[in-house]
């Protein structure tokens, strides 16, 4: 079994409330944590994680900001409607270029066609 991402530890290349937001981010995204599902909240984050809770209500504030978390008075914060979609229409708009682009740039370096690129991808799906 693997480490739940949510909770596992932080590193020390970037603030916490960062890696807090990118969790909670990343676990909207896979499904972990669907529309309207409750999410820890900055207490929570602050006793399990010994830091302080205004660095947790930071990172929850970035994503209600986002859009991604709404708060319920008196209850919580919760995952918002059309979040999952939101942040796939989202890195969809930057994978092309982020990820694929310096991809795309290192074969044409290297001298590789666009028709052995996809011939790789179809023998590796």
């Amino acid at each position: 079994m693997g480490t739940d991402p949510v909770t596992e530890p932080f590193d020390d290349r970037t603030p916490i409330y960062q890696q807090i937001a990118e969790r909670l981010r990343d676990a909207i995204l896979a499904g972990d944590l669907q529309e309207e599902d409750q999410v820890m909240s900055t207490t929570q984050y602050a006793t399990t994680y010994r830091i302080n809770p205004a660095t947790a209500a930071r990172a929850m504030s970035a994503l209600v900001d986002e859009g991604l978390l709404h708060k319920r008075r008196g209850l919580g914060m919760f995952v918002s409607p059309g979040a999952r979609e939101r942040l796939r229409t989202q890195r969809r708009a930057t994978f092309w270029q982020d990820a694929l682009g310096p991809v795309l740039a290192e074969a044409r370096a290297l001298g590789i066609t666009t028709e052995q690129i996809v011939d790789h991808i179809k023998e590796q799906s």
